[in-house]
């Protein structure tokens, strides 16, 4: 972490023993610009020392722990103690190379006061956040938008709801995006709240699903006349953000699943079998279209020839 000095053990390449060496990690140790050097630190430290527990034949490598005991001299009228730890994997001569970054790692950090003995927590309600980001972006993203788009293209056929199934469509697709939306800000507040922990695929997956979310909102707004030359253009452009933004949707709950440690959960189970469900349907309704579709030329040309009534016209099955 930028700005922490550091005191790191590690056994010396000379003569096998435990050594404590003083570091301070500036942002060119971050970005890896040279060896991370020992150097004396802008803090007063009055002891230090590490012990290897294990026995005598015991090494870091064989698993044997370290622990490092400090003492230190605070600044006057500061109680408050910022602490980080961790343990890397290599050392190259003096200098340590990088830790693992993964979420652990990345968290082992926590304030605690001298006097009182006591620790504060640091964004306690981050695990809470994490559950209610998962449950809104989930349903918003990997379900209802689906379902809204599933409306759009199946009941728009039936002649008996007239315009009711733009209103339902759009109606379930605005309540998702708005409860996307607030999922989405969760997201982001959540990577305010963890500094230094990215998840790169997912949060571009979520800014490029939020996006086309956004553009198919305004494009609700600019939405032309039948009558128009330009609806053709329109209902292209609709169709392809809004499919697109259902595939982003799905593929990014499955990763948000992944990113939760829940890859193997009961709630990612849940999620599929709803999908599943809402897939099955999809093909169910596909058919019975492909069906009517490929029905009605020969009823249009039996009724042509008058061998079915005009009152048999709606006898068909419609999606």
């Amino acid at each position: 972490m930028t700005g922490t000095r550091a005191l790191i053990a590690f056994p010396d390449p000379s003569t096998g023993q435990i050594v404590l060496l003083t570091y301070l990690l500036d942002p060119t140790t971050k970005l890896q610009k040279r060896p991370l050097l020992s150097r004396p630190l802008d803090i007063h430290i009055l002891s230090s020392s590490a012990t290897l527990y294990g026995g005598k034949l015991a090494t870091v490598h064989g698993g044997a722990a370290v622990q490092i005991f400090a003492t230190l001299k605070l600044a006057p009228n500061n109680t408050k103690l910022h602490h980080v730890w961790n343990r890397g994997l290599y050392v190259q001569g003096y200098s340590p190379t990088i830790h693992p970054t993964t979420a652990n790692d990345l968290s082992s950090i926590t304030t605690f006061d001298v006097m009182s003995g006591t620790t504060a927590t640091r964004h306690s309600n981050i695990g809470t956040l994490r559950t209610v980001h998962g449950i809104m972006n989930a349903i918003a993203w990997g379900i209802m938008l689906p379902i809204g788009a599933v409306l759009a293209r199946y009941l728009r056929h039936v002649q008996s709801l007239g315009p009711t199934w733009f209103y339902v469509h759009a109606g379930v697709q605005l309540f998702a995006f708005f409860l996307g939306t607030v999922g989405f800000a969760i997201g982001i507040r959540l990577g305010d709240m963890s500094p230094g922990v990215q998840y790169g695929l997912h949060r571009k997956l979520g800014f490029a699903a939020f996006c086309l979310g956004g553009l198919q909102t305004l494009a609700l707004l600019f939405r032309p006349k039948t009558t128009t030359k330009f609806r053709k253009y329109w209902k292209s452009y609709h169709h392809f953000v809004g499919y697109a933004c259902v595939v982003l949707g799905v593929v990014n709950v499955f990763q948000g699943f992944e990113v939760m440690g829940e890859g193997r959960s009961i709630a990612k189970l849940v999620y599929c079998l709803g999908l599943s469900t809402l897939i099955g349907v999809c093909i169910t309704l596909e058919v019975n279209s492909w069906v009517v579709f490929c029905r009605k030329p020969k009823e249009e040309k039996l009724r042509r020839e008058g061998l079915v009534g005009a009152s048999d016209k709606g006898s068909g099955i419609l999606s």
